[in-house]
């Protein structure tokens, strides 16, 4: 992430935490049917804790029954590769993985679109994993779209190929909260 990371880490953050200013700024991105699942966020948030460290995880969003660690990326390009930043990105990827792999957890890659306006800016992806996860949380994760990977092993973000927040959080709130209606 470049310049003023922190700054989409923080925004990021409010989404989760369903702040109403934050939810209702990011409406205008979604299309009028996904609405109803800002709502709910805003009903329903994430607790969310800022983790950041040189090779940890940027936030934190639990609820009831689970938790994703969250790596929060921005850029103004379509691509982000991994292999730009010497290799730290990917060898950050591989970490991320083992600590998923030991706590059951799936990881959840946030990519920011800096200038766009053709949608919705935050996509969400996971890492490919051998590591089998059991019951919503594996629907979940096999409905995200993946890390692509190089030849040589590095990841690579394709903004155009990301899963939209509000399917992101559409997506969870069927299978956490069936019950909450809409």
């Amino acid at each position: 992430m470049g310049v003023g990371a922190t700054q989409y880490e923080r925004e990021l953050r409010a989404l989760l935490e369903g702040e109403r200013e934050a939810l209702r700024h990011y409406a205008r991105y979604v299309a009028p049917e996904h609405r109803r699942t800002l709502d709910r966020l805003q009903r329903g948030p994430f607790l969310v804790v800022r983790a950041a460290g040189s090779h940890g995880f940027d936030l934190v969003a639990m609820r009831a029954g689970f938790a994703f660690p969250i790596e929060a990326k921005a850029s103004a390009e379509s691509v982000i590769r991994f292999s730009s930043a010497s290799g730290r990105m990917t060898d950050q990827l591989e970490e991320h993985l083992e600590a998923a792999r030991r706590g059951g957890l799936v990881v959840l890659y946030a990519y920011r679109r800096l200038g766009t306006r053709d949608g919705e800016p935050w996509r969400l992806f996971t890492p490919q994993t051998d590591h089998a996860h059991h019951g919503r949380v594996e629907y979940l994760r096999n409905h995200l779209p993946p890390i692509e990977r190089t030849r040589e092993g590095n990841g690579v973000l394709r903004w155009d190929n990301g899963l939209p927040l509000s399917g992101f959080l559409d997506r969870l709130f069927t299978l956490f909260d069936p019950d909450a209606g809409a």
